[in-house]
């Protein structure tokens, strides 16, 4: 079955991940309950090599598929974090978490990126990906500042 009909038969899932990321967002790197979220999904679809705990709450998961005889990796990244606003839309998923909303997109790639991580698990045409849920985009010159530069030695590097 051609990928595209894959992602169409699992798209009102991905919907209600993401409107639930939506009502529950977090700041920066105090995102407990997003990572928690985000791995427990990951481990439900099967997948047991993830690394929690990057730059404080960010999740890392490498995705096998049916045969990896080339050794090559797909990376995919998304952000997790929210923005310090005030949710005033009215939609019934809006934010339940005051002054906290996901004003800039970072729910949307989460739930894609996780719906990036269950389809190719069961599919047989896929080998390998790499996945970084990452707690904030906007405070990586502090993650550096207190964890380094990162790089290929770390969980995000070459394995």
């Amino acid at each position: 079955m051609p990928i595209k009909n894959r992602f169409a038969e699992t798209h009102a899932e991905i919907t209600a991940w993401r409107r639930h990321l939506h009502q529950h967002p977090e700041l920066m790197f105090d995102l407990p309950e997003t990572s928690k979220f985000v791995e427990e999904k990951l481990r439900s679809f099967g997948i047991t090599d993830i690394t929690t705990g990057i730059a404080e709450t960010g999740v890392v998961a490498v995705i096998e598929g049916q045969s990896n005889t080339s050794g090559r990796t797909i990376g995919l990244r998304a952000d997790m974090d929210a923005l310090p606003i005030t949710e005033a839309t009215g939609l019934p998923h809006a934010s339940k978490n005051p002054g906290k909303m996901h004003a800039c997109g970072h729910d949307g790639h989460t739930a894609m990126l996780l719906g990036g991580g269950a389809i190719p698990r069961r599919d047989a045409q896929f080998r390998r990906a790499r996945g970084a849920d990452l707690p904030a985009r906007r405070g990586g010159r502090r993650w550096r500042q207190r964890h380094g530069a990162g790089g290929a030695d770390g969980p995000l590097g070459h394995r």
